[in-house]
């Protein structure tokens, strides 16, 4: 490792890396594929490909937790999926986070940054979603002051370490996609300041949270199949200015009696 490649693993294992997916994942190398992996309790980790089966031990390289070896031959894309071994019999298996493409796009985070994305609620927050061609969930929050910040919830056993999320720049959005994640997990931001707190917020775009005094946010996906079709035809071609209209709300404090 250089001096500067330690820097960044000391960094990636602190959960203090803006851009985490510079160091985890895959990235290409001169004889092919180097994979990198953070599971700071796992005694070890295997890269099994999609492509054959063919499994390539990765060895570890920083006390923290980080595991590193090369698919030699191999090119990118390269999709595979990691064995992590904790021990006891403890053995799951799943699809690298690292490895995906960020889930917003230049158009995204230009119109966020000139404040009119007009579907800004389909962007951030927690969304399920495929994405390069595999089912999972969507992250994403503004944090423009963070140092730092973490997805958490039950399927990391709420540690921030393990879903570092990337810094996509000056836009203040902070971005992580998930794989096989879906409706019904638990989970919040873990947030660090620029002053070194820890902080654990509940996500302003969640669709769905805890009922109190429990407080997390839940990943949801409506199933509604709406069947108001000949409704909404019918207003189309009406006339709205002289028909009835309902007013389903009015706020009484902004009238004024003279």
């Amino acid at each position: 490792m250089t001096p500067q490649t330690t820097g960044e693993f000391d960094a990636v294992v602190r959960r203090e890396h803006g851009d985490p997916h510079s160091v985890l994942g895959p990235h290409a190398a001169p004889d092919g594929v180097v994979i990198r992996a953070l599971r700071p309790a796992a005694e070890s980790i295997t890269v099994v490909l999609d492509r054959d089966g063919e499994t390539i031990p990765l060895r570890q390289v920083h006390p923290g937790g980080l595991f590193e070896g090369l698919v030699e031959g191999a090119a990118l894309p390269l999709h595979y999926r990691l064995e992590v071994d904790y021990g006891g019999g403890r053995v799951f298996t799943l699809r690298d986070p690292y490895s995906f493409t960020p889930t917003l796009g230049e158009l995204d985070l230009h119109l966020i940054g000139e404040g009119r994305h007009e579907e800004l609620y389909d962007r951030l927050g927690a969304r399920v979603r495929e994405h390069d061609g595999v089912a999972g969930t969507a992250f994403a929050v503004w944090a423009p002051a963070a140092r730092a910040v973490s997805v958490i919830g039950d399927f990391n056993s709420w540690d921030g370490r393990l879903h570092a999320m990337r810094s996509l720049g000056a836009s203040g959005i902070w971005e992580l996609f998930l794989p096989e994640i879906g409706p019904g997990e638990r989970y919040k931001f873990e947030i660090l300041t620029q002053t070194g707190e820890l902080l654990l917020k509940a996500d302003p775009y969640a669709l769905a949270t805890e009922v109190p005094p429990k407080n997390a946010s839940v990943v949801f996906k409506s199933t509604y199949e709406w069947d108001d079709g000949e409704f909404v035809e019918a207003r189309r071609d009406g006339q709205p200015l002289g028909q009835p209209i309902s007013i389903y709300e009015i706020h009484l404090g902004s009238w004024r009696l003279n």
